[in-house]
């Protein structure tokens, strides 16, 4: 007899903790929504505390990390990894764009 079948708690402490999981798993992705994530994979070309360099194509994909990146396994030159990213702004300046100019001089003088 199948243990499930034989306890009927199990029935419903498994869905229940599916559904738990589920909800977890959804908050979390509501609250890291803020930017879009993004992948590249392929062969390390560097690797130091502060960023690895990945091989896509012909492209060389240089991402910064730090202590709180998530890393599985001993990374090396020569392996292939999945990296998944961020993009951050570490400065915005704004410009003031062609009509902004125009404007400041048809502004009056008093």
């Amino acid at each position: 007899m199948n243990p499930v079948e034989s306890n009927p708690h199990m029935k419903i402490k498994l869905p229940l903790s599916l559904l738990a999981a589920a909800s977890v798993a959804l908050s979390s992705a509501a609250f890291a929504a803020g930017a879009k994530t993004y992948e590249v994979t392929g062969p390390v070309l560097e690797v130091n505390d502060s960023m690895i360099v990945v091989q896509k194509g012909k492209d060389r994909w240089e991402i910064n990390r730090d202590a709180n990146t998530k890393v599985t396994g001993d990374v090396k030159v020569g392996d292939k990894v999945h990296v998944t990213y961020t993009m951050s702004a570490s400065d915005i300046e704004v410009k003031a764009g062609k009509g902004a100019k125009k404007e400041a001089k048809a502004a009056p003088t008093p």
